[in-house]
């Protein structure tokens, strides 16, 4: 096979040539067309395989080109003036000269006599906020996917947001009970206080988007028990914009990694098997090098906090 055009026109010229084939007969299976084969072969004879080499077909002229004199005018005059395209243009046309103020412009600044503007480049820069162990977590809830014993289960996760240490539950429903109680294992656990904790907006966590939770003949919504809870232990529930779950990113990140290396990857005979192995898996994950934390891992990174700041500051 020709890998270039001129070796493609050889390939049915020299045949021709040198008269192994006729040009008529070459001209029925050739691609090109008979008028291609004899310019190519009148090109042949007359300068070789070189006469082959396709030129550029691009004028040497532009019919509607400034004549270079003008051109030449139209510097020497900014030069000398300093002038802008429209003021030039009309002294121009004071000497007989009709030149378009843009066309001018386009020639002063192919030259370089346009000014130079400084343009201030806006370069954003993300600020990332230093967070402290239990200063802020992130927590929401993955179903399980499909069933085990054809009854559906819920998956509660938790994740510190400054060193991605993660605390998971398997419930068989998902309510503000379990919601409760699952905020409460995650205190009884962490090793740090916990300030700040933040959800998306379902009815298991907030009462603010769902009518369900108005009192009849008023304004005001019942408080939900998450909130209240959080209002006993001092914790501060913040909650995200409604249909932005990437404010959420952490956990929603966190349950990407369980479906693609752990629902995908395991088998579940019962409930208590689920627990066992969801346990196993937080510890690994625990375990596990991050690279939002340069390499360390969510328990490397609560001891090493653990051990430079005293106990008093920890608490």
């Amino acid at each position: 096979m020709a890998t270039t055009i001129q070796e493609e026109r050889l390939r049915w010229v020299i045949p021709i040539v040198t008269k192994e084939a006729k040009l008529v007969d070459v001209s029925l299976i050739c691609p090109h067309g008979k008028r291609s084969l004899e310019r190519w072969v009148a090109a042949y004879k007359k300068g070789g395989a070189q006469a082959l080499i396709p030129r550029s077909t691009r004028p040497k002229t532009e019919p509607g080109e400034i004549p270079i004199h003008i051109k030449e005018r139209v510097i020497r005059l900014r030069k000398k003036t300093r002038l802008c395209a429209k003021k030039l243009s009309w002294r121009l046309g004071k000497e007989g000269v009709y030149i378009h103020e843009r066309t001018i412009g386009k020639i002063i600044k192919a030259e370089g006599l346009v000014r130079k503007y400084r343009v201030k480049k806006v370069k954003m820069k993300y600020v990332k906020v230093p967070l402290l162990p239990g200063e802020l977590l992130e927590i929401d809830v993955k179903y399980v996917p499909g069933t085990i014993g054809d009854k559906p289960y819920f998956q509660y996760t938790a994740i510190d947001c400054a060193s991605r240490w993660r605390y998971l539950q398997a419930y068989d429903a998902q309510t503000n009970h379990h919601s409760v109680l699952f905020l409460e294992q995650v205190r009884a656990i962490f090793p740090h206080r916990i300030r700040a904790v933040k959800t998306d907006n379902g009815a298991i966590f907030t009462n603010y988007y769902t009518s369900s939770g108005k009192r009849i003949g008023q304004q005001t919504r019942a408080i939900h028990a998450f909130d209240i809870f959080c209002q006993e232990q001092g914790i501060i529930h913040y909650l995200i914009d409604p249909g932005k779950p990437a404010q959420n990113g952490k956990v929603e990140r966190s349950h990407r990694e369980d479906q693609e290396k752990f629902y995908e990857r395991n088998i579940f005979t019962s409930f208590q098997d689920l627990q066992k192995k969801m346990k196993r898996w937080n510890m690994y994950y625990n375990d596990l090098e991050h690279c939002g934390l340069d390499g360390k891992t969510p328990n490397e990174y609560l001891e090493e906090y653990r051990l430079t700041n005293p106990p008093n500051v920890c608490a």
